[in-house]
């Protein structure tokens, strides 16, 4: 297997004859998918998502692809295609359309309408192009052909791109449920012509790479739900993803079947079901939707309330409940149904919320002790499945952390794959395709881009340093008055403290050292109160590891008398 390394250059110009693959998000992180694909000197998106934040990065609203490597190219740019409406894959288009509105968008009808709700929020208008599956269209020198395949949203499609170069099968994000909920099963039929013609690089979801066996159908959490609403007393609070539409339609049949009506709460959950049942996608019988102030006049036992935060974010709906800032209240006798899975790194979050709900007197059901969801991503025996109806020349796993990606790749392995054939990258690896065969060719910056609130890319790795630095250590300020002519502090050190349980006085032994170490820095003719702040950072650093051990942050200021 072929690996993209940190210490890869550039890679060379791309022959005429060949086909470049450049994930610019995806590989490495479950989110902010990008992946950008270039022959005759055009280009290609397939999806351009959005990462969310960890706690180690305070104030950061959303992460986004380096849009870097295309952006002086973007004129080249001949449409951005999305398999799905997840954020991780449509997050960031409203952020690419704005440097390039000129390019069109391709989707499925609830892919593009979703999209087309998030534009109008950002007050973009764009080209869009709605496909479904068994639908062809050329854009530049890339024939497109979709196909339909089953995911945990309605509507997601894998793309086939044909171009002189060579083909790719990108499968997006799939399993293969066989008792989907709308019918509509991934098309391996499709999957197999396509291998009979010939797959030249085959892009894989590799999310599950490393669960044995087949994800288990949708259908079989409605058990446990059931279950959960029958032995329920209170009101039932159902928290999962916003686009999750087919599991929000199963609440709903349940809570009609139990007597419950129900409420949608978060913006996005509001927004989202609005479009999903405009469209068809989502069926409510009359009378069963109640707004929040219909909810009073309702017994607890006939609620069920549908909101966002089932990943612990902070503002969410579900946090606040947790929190007891929200207008819906939980208590004893009242059911929270965590009705997801967690992404990776948002445990603590999530773990957070579940104690802010029990410690209210919530039960709280999730899928630590209760069948009440499914991936929507193949597993292990899946992928396997795939690998032996496409036969593909060369693989590259896709849309996974590390560990993901490289259990997909030697899964293709064991299918026959010659190893030397499954290009094992990173972000920012650069794969060519020449003559039927795939390498590692280079690699291209490939960093995060911040979004902290109207702020889009200027927030650095410093600047987040500082704000760990800020709220782990706290942060003392230090100020100095001096006199370079004869050499004396003539006011101060002064210092104050935010996050140290002590108070200021504390700091008194330290002052003494700091005034001697300013003073004798002038009398060796050290005047620049930068150099001076440097020195005062520097003792007052010194002490306060030496006597707290604390790192915190400090601002000397010097000022000439």
């Amino acid at each position: 297997m072929t690996h993209a390394h940190p210490t890869l250059g550039p890679p060379p110009p791309l022959p005429d004859d060949g086909l470049r693959v450049v994930p610019l998000g995806g590989l490495g992180d479950i989110g902010r998918n990008m992946t950008v694909f270039e022959t005759e000197g055009r280009l290609l998106v397939v999806d351009c998502g959005v990462l969310f934040p960890e706690d180690s990065q305070p104030g950061v609203d959303l992460i986004l692809p380096d849009f870097d490597h295309i952006r002086d190219r973007l004129d080249t740019l001949e449409a951005i295609v999305l398999t799905h409406a997840h954020e991780d894959h449509i997050g960031a288009v409203p952020y690419l359309l704005r440097e390039a509105p000129q390019v069109p968008v391709l989707g499925s009808r609830l892919t593009l309408a979703l999209l087309e709700a998030k534009l109008r929020e950002h007050r973009i208008k764009a080209t869009t192009i709605e496909v479904a599956e068994g639908d062809s269209a050329r854009h530049g020198p890339f024939a497109l052909e979709f196909v339909a395949v089953n995911h945990s949203i309605p509507d997601a499609l894998a793309v086939f791109i044909d171009t002189a170069a060579g083909t790719v099968l990108h499968t997006g994000d799939f399993k293969m449920d066989q008792l989907p909920l709308d019918g509509r099963i991934t098309d391996l039929r499709s999957f197999a012509r396509l291998g009979e013609r010939g797959v030249d690089l085959f892009l894989v979801d590799s999310t599950n790479a490393e669960v044995p066996g087949f994800v288990r159908s949708e259908r079989e959490i409605e058990p446990a739900i059931d279950r959960t609403f029958s032995t329920a007393s209170g009101r039932i609070v159902v928290a999962s993803f916003a686009s999750h539409i087919h599991r929000i339609q199963q609440i709903i049949d349940i809570a009609a079947r139990h007597g419950r009506k129900v409420a949608f709460f978060g913006r996005s959950m509001v927004r989202n079901m609005g479009v999903a049942r405009e469209l068809g996608y989502l069926s409510l019988p009359d009378g069963m939707l109640v707004s929040a102030e219909q909810l009073a006049e309702l017994p607890d036992e006939q609620v069920v309330l549908v909101c966002t935060g089932s990943q612990g974010e902070p503002m969410a709906a579900l946090s606040r409940i947790a929190n007891n800032d929200h207008q819906i209240k939980v208590g004893p006798g009242d059911t929270v149904i965590l009705a997801s899975s967690l992404i990776p790194g948002n445990e603590n979050a999530v773990g957070r919320v579940i104690n802010g709900l029990t410690r209210l007197g919530a039960t709280v059901v999730h899928k630590g002790n209760a069948m009440v969801h499914v991936s929507g991503h193949a597993a292990a025996g899946e992928l396997l499945y795939c690998y032996n109806i496409v036969r593909p020349r060369n693989v590259m796993p896709v849309h996974g952390e590390p560990r993901h990606l490289k259990a997909n790749a030697e899964l293709a392995v064991k299918t026959g794959v010659p190893p030397e054939r499954v290009m094992l990258t990173l972000d920012g690896g650069v794969v060519d395709l020449v003559d039927g065969r795939a390498t590692v060719s280079g690699a291209v910056a490939c960093g995060y881009v911040y979004v902290d609130g109207a702020s889009v890319g200027d927030l650095t790795e410093s600047s987040l340093k500082d704000r760990r630095v800020l709220g782990s250590e706290g942060f003392i300020t230090c100020f100095v008055v001096v006199d370079s002519v004869d050499g004396k502090v003539t006011a101060g050190p002064e210092i104050h403290a935010r996050g140290f349980i002590e108070d200021d006085a504390v700091f008194d032994a330290v002052l003494p050292r700091i005034k001697q170490a300013v003073e004798d820095a002038l009398r060796d003719g050290t005047s620049d109160e930068y150099a001076l702040a440097q020195i005062v950072r520097r003792v007052l650093g010194r002490w306060v590891n030496d006597q707290h051990r604390r790192r915190p942050m400090i601002l000397p200021v010097v000022v000439e008398a």
